[in-house]
């Protein structure tokens, strides 16, 4: 199987070198506008080819993925719907990790405009997978696989909380300006077969998390409570909320004005203050030194839990399944691969679909999530991830009052 991945950043770097080692995988091209970055990973893989090319341009995408039978979309995603004409136009499946952010839509409408390629995909005898990381993308897995254990499944609720603050301070573990620009959004909650924009950090609620104690999360937009209405039957609710140092900066930034993206006159100059203030926040540390510099100091703090609550009806009786997914720490995350642990989970974890497509485990086409796969896809995937330290723990608890 010959396979394009569009980014040579962190994730698509590291589906890149998981491709390279994957039995079934003849050829990988690395494909990115910074012709280096794409280079510099080639340059030690022995499946690879590295390209420079501009993503935006249709026509290009097109001519240096000739002969390839996937195009994996590891870019921001206002780049996905221009890739996915190119997947049609060159005969391609497709996977990308995230519907959204995009500028000048919300998440609803980001979602809606992919899916509405669903019938060309069909046509053309291609499947085109969306929203692959870790959430969405594994939770989503997960989600649905709780799902199916009810006969009536009427809630979905999303619970994330992540600590990890080293003495070298980092604000954010991945892209600043993607986090800041995130939690600025209205969240989107579905509740009564309608979608609600709320106020960004709104609705508090205090989680006792297993292992962990009462933490504090807040309304958070996310893909999976557009999607899991669409795909999954009976849901009367799904929400999304999330917490941690990252949440609370970012949420004092906000009341403050500073994440508001209207421009503000200042000495004769106009500048939106969230502009500002991605351009003075400190980076999130990548490459392998930049995360020993963070490391060298030590630790604040070091906590999280990824939380997937599926609520509703099995024989009649109120049936509540908690699911945790367990993976590795900051600190394993780089000693063994050199990643920090947000780069390992989102990356590994949609390497893992990626694979779907090359043990043939996706036996549908149309553009669609991944809480659309089959048991027997779901099945595997979990299986694989458990293999590299994702893990899963079911609570379940019935009869609940």
């Amino acid at each position: 199987m010959k396979i394009v991945v569009a980014g040579a950043g962190v994730q698509g770097r590291m589906i890149v070198s998981r491709l390279n080692e994957t039995p079934g995988v003849s050829e990988v091209i690395s494909a990115d506008y910074n012709f280096e970055a794409a280079r510099y990973l080639a340059e030690s893989l022995d499946k690879v080819t590295a390209v420079q090319v501009n993503a935006k341009n249709t026509e290009e995408i097109v001519d240096i993925s000739k002969g390839a039978d996937l195009l994996v979309n590891a870019l921001p995603p206002d780049f996905n719907i221009g890739l996915m004409e190119a997947a049609l136009q060159g005969n391609m499946h497709y996977q990308d990790l995230a519907s959204g952010p995009v500028p000048g839509f919300d998440f609803v409408s980001c979602v809606k405009n992919q899916l509405e390629l669903n019938q060309k995909f069909k046509d053309s005898g291609l499947t085109a997978l969306i929203n692959t990381g870790v959430a969405p993308g594994m939770v989503s897995v997960v989600a649905r696989t709780a799902a199916d254990k009810l006969d009536r499944c009427e809630r979905i609720s999303i619970l994330i909380y992540e600590a990890v603050e080293t003495r070298k301070y980092v604000p954010f573990w991945w892209s600043p300006e993607t986090a800041l620009k995130d939690m600025a959004a209205k969240p989107i909650v579905f509740e009564d077969g309608e979608y609600h924009l709320k106020e960004p950090f709104s609705d508090p609620l205090v989680i006792d998390f297993k292992g962990m104690g009462p933490r504090r999360i807040v309304n958070h937009q996310h893909e999976e409570v557009v999607t899991f209405p669409m795909f999954i039957p009976g849901l009367k609710y799904v929400n999304l909320k999330y917490g941690g140092p990252s949440t609370e900066l970012a949420e004092k930034l906000y009341k403050i004005g500073l994440l508001d993206a209207e421009p503000v006159e200042i000495n004769g100059c106009s500048l939106a203050p969230i502009d500002m203030v991605c351009k003075v926040m400190p980076q999130a540390p990548n490459l392998p030194n930049e995360i020993a510099d963070a490391l060298s100091e030590g630790f604040v703090v070091d906590e999280g839990a990824m939380l997937i609550r599926v609520e509703g009806l099995k024989d009649g009786k109120p049936v509540c399944i908690d699911n945790y997914i367990n993976g590795p720490g900051l600190t394993e995350c780089y000693e063994k691969y050199g990643f920090t642990h947000e780069a390992f989970t989102t990356g590994q974890s949609a390497f893992l679909f990626t694979k779907l497509f090359v043990v043939q485990k996706i036996d549908s086409t149309g553009v669609f999530p991944p809480e659309a796969l089959g048991r027997e896809a779901r099945e595997y995937y979990l299986r694989e991830a458990a293999q590299i330290g994702l893990t899963v723990d079911e609570v379940v608890e019935s009869g609940m009052h």
